[in-house]
């Protein structure tokens, strides 16, 4: 494909992307109006967030297996069809039970874009071309992550809060047309599909448990008791479960060998903390504006523009010079610097910080985000198989969400601990009795427009240290990224396809020069072969063969002698033919691949004949030039 139509698929990919990332964030600012207008409670409240990242969470890793398994474009539109029915259904919602039940459905379906999305770009762009387009995505996934509280907060004050759930609508049915008219995959091998439903349910379940423990332990229910320890051992009865029914399965929802594949692991650890920060940042930046120094939720998301614009810039110049270069490492390495930088800068911030400085932390952050959440999805894709490519690249993104949601919940419950304490310092100091903030004392979260200034400023105060406190934690966990990033093997980024990769895999290295030239070709020349689709026999045919058209149109002149076999001349190497006429090379390159298709030779031999290697080591001189 080239570019433009790259861009033109690409663009559908990336509306259905920003759909469901803004699924996840746009209610943030709206919920306290939400729930109030739907008679909820402080439960439900908790709930409307909690589903949505429970389902994405839960979801991801089984949309991404089962795009291994089936047609990946029918599964794209399936979720983004899920997706906007279930947005529309939200929107209507006139109680709390039925929001937080379509918000699951919400949840599903953008489980299944966040994992499709990346998988799709792997089949239609190699991973040197990847890092640009990679830029792209992560741009968007800024825009939606740290712009959806903003664009909930407009929405909300304008024309209503139930516009939070139609908004996407146009743009997923927008998605959908384009995907429809411009995505063309070839349609997958035949076979019996096998799927892991003990897995599959072992793995939901476990992780369900997980998340609404760490979700709701020390707000609904003490974290030392009965509830949470039969919660808590009951998750990892049944992720224990789930391991041992994953290494039996013939094809596991999280095939376990992938951990042994180093990139993998070290991706997945670096990504659990980057999900920390991504989620963590947006959660806490939108209190500390609010509570620390009382703005607005329209404001408090506008103020948050130097991470986006951190975010969207670094993914989008970074991915462009990975694309150009080749390297991707070094980028990698200054974004998770950048990041651990920013967290520990933004540790030091009070409620009075000049916002000059607070902005320039808030840019590192972002600029560090940019440069690792969405390379580290291309790097696992560039290293594993392409018949896995679907499961790996979800499951980064599964435990980068996975950090994220029990990161948050447990920064959370800090946070609270910590304000409480900071609240009731400050008042006790001041001679004035904690309970004066209401019924709830210093534990519930006050409207700062209701309360005197000097107290005021004692609880913003407040905000801003348990806040700093709250990035002082996340801080070590940035650490981590740096130290597993500088592991990732330095592996060469790809210039093939997945479909491209899926190919050359299924050619039978006997059917000789034909096919294994058809696996190699790229943008009209010859390409490397890959190392693990064809013996020796075929790579030194289709190293060669796709010479030999132009060779053998050519026609024979005095300056242009007649081919001379390398076979014939035995152990003459051709160097000596390089000084007469041009296409001499060519020639004897196009006679040896001729030779090789057709006379057999064993494997073994043939990779340790001087002839051989002279043909490989002459292609890529014949090639540049």
């Amino acid at each position: 494909m080239s570019h433009r139509e790259v861009l033109t698929a690409l663009s559908g990919l990336l509306m259905g992307m920003l759909v469901a990332i803004l699924s996840s964030t746009v209610v943030s600012t709206s919920l306290p109006r939400i729930v109030s207008d739907l008679n909820g409670s402080q439960t439900s409240y908790t709930w409307v967030i909690t589903a949505t990242l429970l389902a994405t969470t839960v979801s991801t890793p089984l949309w991404g297996k089962f795009s291994d398994l089936t047609n990946r474009k029918v599964l794209l539109q399936v979720a983004l069809v899920l997706f906007v029915l279930a947005s529309v259904a939200a929107g209507f919602s006139q109680n709390t039970a039925t929001l937080i039940t379509f918000r699951v459905f919400q949840g599903l379906g953008a489980g299944g874009l966040t994992a499709l999305v990346q998988v799709v770009m792997s089949d239609i762009i190699s991973p040197r071309e990847r890092g640009r387009y990679m830029g792209y995505l992560g741009a968007v996934m800024s825009v939606g992550t740290i712009g959806g509280p903003l664009l909930g907060g407009v929405l909300t004050d304008s024309i209503g809060w139930r516009w939070n759930f139609f908004v996407g609508v146009p743009v997923g049915v927008a998605a959908l047309i384009v995907i429809q008219r411009t995505l063309h995959l070839p349609p997958k091998p035949k076979k019996a599909v096998v799927v892991d439903y003990w897995g599959a349910g072992l793995i939901a379940g476990g992780v369900s448990l997980l998340l609404v423990w760490v979700s709701l332990g020390g707000k609904q229910f003490d974290w030392n008791s009965t509830t949470s320890w039969l919660m808590g051992v009951g998750a990892a009865v049944l992720l224990a479960l789930a391991v041992v029914v994953e290494f039996r399965s013939k094809e596991p929802i999280i095939p376990l060998t992938l951990f042994t594949n180093r990139t993998f692991t070290f991706a997945v650890i670096a990504s659990l903390s980057v999900g920390v920060a991504m989620f963590g940042t947006s959660v806490f930046l939108g209190q500390y504006m609010q509570l620390a120094r009382g703005q607005s939720p329209t404001m408090a998301g506008i103020l948050t523009l130097p991470m986006v614009l951190g975010l969207l810039i670094s993914s989008m110049v970074a991915g462009a010079l990975i694309s150009k270069y080749g390297k991707w490492k070094p980028y990698m390495i200054v974004g998770s610097v950048l990041l651990a930088a920013g967290l520990f800068l933004m540790s030091t911030i009070e409620y009075d910080t000049n916002f000059a400085i607070v902005s320039v932390f808030m840019a590192m952050m972002g600029l560090g985000i940019g440069m690792v959440m969405q390379n580290l999805v291309l790097v696992v894709q560039n290293s594993v198989d392409v018949s896995v490519v679907g499961a790996a690249s979800s499951s980064v993104a599964f435990f980068r969400s996975l950090g994220g949601t029990i990161g948050v919940s447990v920064m959370g419950a800090v946070l609270g601990t910590k304000v409480s304490g900071y609240i009731t310092d400050g008042l006790t100091d001041a001679g004035v009795d904690p309970s004066a903030l209401g019924s709830g004392g210093s534990t519930s979260i006050p409207d700062l427009s209701t309360v005197p200034g000097p107290i005021r400023t004692i609880i913003e105060s407040a905000y801003g240290q348990g806040v700093a406190d709250v990035f002082l934690i996340a801080a070590p966990l940035a650490i981590i990224t740096i130290v597993f990033v500088c592991l990732l093997p330095n592996v060469e980024l790809g210039t093939k396809t997945g479909l491209q990769r899926a190919a050359a895999k299924t050619d039978d290295p006997a059917d000789g020069a034909a096919s294994a030239s058809a696996s190699v070709e790229h943008d009209g020349g010859a390409a490397p072969v890959d190392a693990n689709a064809a013996s020796p026999a075929a790579k030194g045919a289709a190293a060669t063969a796709g010479l030999a058209p132009a060779v053998s149109s050519a026609p024979a002149t005095e300056s242009t002698p007649a081919p001379v076999s390398p076979i014939d001349e035995g152990q003459r190497r051709h160097h000596s033919h390089t000084t007469t006429a041009t296409g001499t090379i060519d020639t004897i390159i196009a006679t040896g691949a001729a030779e090789v298709a057709g006379h057999p030779v064993p494997a073994d031999e043939l990779a340790e004949s001087p002839v051989f290697s002279s043909l490989v080591e002459e292609k890529d001189v014949a090639a540049d030039r």
